[in-house]
């Protein structure tokens, strides 16, 4: 036992202090109520908890009247990762479509606009941006969350980003580090692998999370991911060399590190959530999230008690859990007084919508006649992955039923999807929505057929565009948020 010794209520506080749970409902339960007033600290948002603005500011209200200074997180990234219009898609294109624009004032005005809505609901953390590189097309769970592939334009978004929110009370948290783009497996479901050597890394994956860390970021998520070069034995989330030696000492971040939800199966198949959670406070990590998938007062016991029984068993350096609960603390002041010091600027409702349009690349346009008919719209829909979800709606019908009323629509999967395409169509024009045509062969295979057989089709990729423009009209909106199904039906209606 170390000198730092300190009573058992302290202990048990300061454990309940590094984590941030979710749970179900839209209404605070009883148990974490019990535990806001017991020590916890954070609570962590999803859509599953939000149906409305009203309703969102009434439960933070409700999670402050027990704990005035609670850090209220979300997972709200705009474009397709969306939280707070997990029902309707999102307002904001994501972080693709504003690489793709590249105007970095632009992007600090989505973040601010973002961070506005956010307060105003009464969010204070958002585990966003991503700042990772998409070095890997093949990636199946960063795509369009990633600005690009090009590590100075990543890095220079992620600054403005990470500004805008801030600007307005809202805390940032940059993720993934070290940077989950060169990546094949999504750490949802295993451990992925990064086998770049120290100097790719340092001046591909952590060129972004330099600029984040000098624009003043107040926290940096981990990735569950392996780094040899960094750590050939540990993800970096449980790695010290990762959080510790190189986040906290060489990049110098002295804000918040927090985890990726620990229930992922890159770390709960390897480690179990208990231990896992204790390695990554050893190795730096001052804030465990968990609650995506576990969202129960069990969860929160025992991840606490295995906290607790860590420090007494020697295996957790009580300094350790105290200067993480500390840094938590910390954040939540910063929040509070951040909230009261946050630019008043007005609204800007439509920077969303003007962001969207602006991202657009149309192939074709000087030979197409905009529709005046109502069209069939052919969605190839892909497995979303699990932090997009399969909630929000996406694609272009509801946007285009709007500008041509009797519009009507089909999903369709699999190496018949263009043939069940065309039968479904009719005389109908086509509009065939892809997402990654490039990763997905029977996409690829369904527009061929489609095609073929209407080469006046309309092509809507609302992916990443690695795949080569075809079609009557090919428009690459570089995201799937609701305003980039907006912009592109504009287009086809010619509004």
């Amino acid at each position: 036992m170390t000198t730092f010794a300190r009573d058992t209520d302290t202990l048990t506080r300061d454990a309940l202090t590094v984590l941030q749970p979710g749970f179900t409902g839209t209404e605070a339960p009883d148990w974490l109520l019990r535990r806001l007033g017991e020590g916890l600290a954070s609570v962590g948002l999803f859509g599953r908890n939000i149906a409305s603005p009203e309703q969102l500011a009434a439960l933070t209200a409700q999670l402050r009247a027990e704990r005035d200074d609670v850090l209220v997180a979300i997972d709200e990234e705009g474009g397709d990762v969306t939280r707070l219009e997990v029902r309707t898609g999102s307002s904001f294109p994501g972080n693709h479509a504003l690489g793709a624009v590249d105007d970095v004032e632009l992007t600090r005005e989505v973040a601010a606009e973002l961070g506005r809505r956010l307060a105003a609901c009464g969010v204070n953390l958002n585990w966003a941006p991503s700042a990772d590189v998409n070095s890997n097309p093949g990636n199946p769970v960063i795509g369009v969350r990633s600005f690009g592939a090009d590590p100075a334009l990543v890095a220079r978004h992620t600054a403005a980003y990470v500004t805008g929110l801030q600007s307005a009370g809202v805390a940032a948290c940059t993720k993934h580090f070290p940077g989950h783009g060169d990546t094949n497996v999504d750490s949802h479901h295993a451990l992925p692998r990064i086998d770049a050597d120290p100097t790719v890394l340092g001046e591909r994956e952590l060129a972004p999370f330099r600029a984040a860390i000098a624009a003043g970021a107040r926290a940096v998520m981990s990735a569950h991911i392996l780094v040899p070069a960094l750590d050939p034995d540990r993800p970096a989330t449980l790695s010290g060399r990762v959080l510790t030696k190189l986040l906290r000492g060489d990049l110098g971040h002295d804000g918040l590190i927090v985890t990726d939800g620990m229930e992922m199966q890159a770390i709960a198949a390897t480690y179990g959530i208990e231990r896992g959670s204790v390695l990554a406070v050893a190795a730096g990590a001052d804030a465990i999230c968990v609650g995506g998938g576990l969202a129960d007062d069990e969860t929160v016991r025992r991840l606490r008690d295995a906290l607790v029984a860590a420090v007494r068993a020697g295996e957790l350096a009580e300094e350790r859990l105290a200067d993480a609960a500390e840094r938590v603390r910390g954040l939540a002041a910063w929040a509070a007084s951040a909230a009261k010091a946050a630019s008043q600027g007005g609204a800007d409702s439509a920077v969303g919508l003007r962001a969207a349009r602006r991202a657009l690349r149309v192939t074709g346009a000087d030979g197409f006649t905009p529709l005046t008919e109502a069209p069939y719209v052919a969605a190839f829909t892909p497995v979303a992955n699990i932090a997009v979800g399969d909630e929000t709606p996406w694609g272009v019908t509801a946007e285009l039923t709007a500008l041509l009323p009797g519009t009507e629509a089909g999903t369709f999967v699999g190496e018949e999807a263009g043939s069940s395409a065309l039968a479904a169509a009719g005389e109908r024009r086509i509009v065939a929505v892809v997402r990654d045509e490039h990763r997905h062969p029977w996409m690829a295979t369904a527009l061929d057929t489609l095609l073929r057989a209407r080469p006046e089709t309309i092509v809507v990729e609302m992916g990443v565009p690695q795949a080569a423009p075809r079609g009557a009209l090919h428009i690459a909106t570089y995201g799937a948020a609701r305003v980039c199904g907006r912009a592109a039906a504009e287009v086809i209606a010619g509004v």
